[in-house]
Parts: C-alpha cells; structure tokens; sequence
C-alpha cells in the first residue's frame, strides 16, 4: 500500500487536537477598561465621564419625570422583579444589571433581561418597533376581480 509521505503525520496531528481538550478562557467583560464591579461603585457623575456624547448629554440635561421613576424602581426593587415601562429613551446603567424589564414597543410589553454588553445604550434599542411584514392573499372587502388567485 502506497502511502504518501506528508499524510500520515498530518492526520496524526488532527487526531492529536481532536483528542486534546481545547479550553477556552471566558472574555471578563470590560467597558472602557473598568470592570462590572468598578462601575457600579462609580457614582452617576463619574459613570456619565465613560458615555459616548449622545448618552452623555442625555443625562447631563437631566432626568425626566419617567426616567426619574424608572430609575426609583430599580434601586427599590430586588433582582428577580420585573418593570414595566413606556421609557424607551433611558440610558441603560450599571446598576440596571440582573433586572428584568419590560419594554413597551407601541403594541406590547417586551422582556428584556438586562445584561453588562447593554451598559451604555437606550432601553428602546432592545425592544423593535416594526416586524417584518407578512403578505398573504386578498382580505375582506377585495372587489370579486382581486381574489382571484391563480394557481400556479
């Protein structure tokens, strides 16, 4: 049996890393170089220095009465209650971490379970307003030339 030369040890090396347990490292999540933990003993104040400047000058103007109450129920509330609200433009924060909130998107009420990669973007980012459309055949009302449908 004729065996060419570079086969046999390439497919001892595939063997090889077939067999070997590859570990990966968990990424530790990081925004603008601080840990989850050392955001969240920042106060607002220094928290606001780390935001792009759309969020930044969000905050700086000034809470809403909304956005006021939203943030109340969160610092009440534990981390397995759920929230809802209609406040699409608050700023996700380092203390939202763990909630479970409820987003209105203008129809119904979505669940967002809020995570350290949202830090720093708008609630209503999460919760879409427009699904895809779906067409199907004519609906009530078509005239009796617009319900026919071939059949190929």
């Amino acid at each position: 049996m004729a065996i060419k030369k570079g086969f046999k040890s390439s497919t001892r090396s595939r063997r090889k890393a077939r067999r070997k347990k590859i570990e990966f490292k968990k990424k530790e999540f990081a925004y603008r170089g601080l840990s989850l933990e050392e955001l969240q003993k920042l106060t607002l104040d220094e928290f606001i220095l780390l935001l792009p400047s759309r969020m930044r000058r969000t905050l700086n103007r000034g809470l809403s009465v909304k956005q006021n109450k939203l943030l109340n129920d969160i610092e009440k509330g534990n981390q397995g209650d759920t929230i809802r609200t209609h406040c699409r433009d608050m700023v996700i924060l380092p203390n939202f971490i763990g909630h479970t909130i409820f987003i209105h998107n203008g129809k119904e009420f979505i669940r967002i379970d809020i995570q350290p990669d949202m830090i720093g973007h708008y609630l209503g980012e999460f919760a879409l307003t427009r699904q895809k459309v779906k067409h199907t055949g004519p609906g009530v009302g078509a005239t009796r030339s617009s319900k026919f449908m071939p059949l190929k």
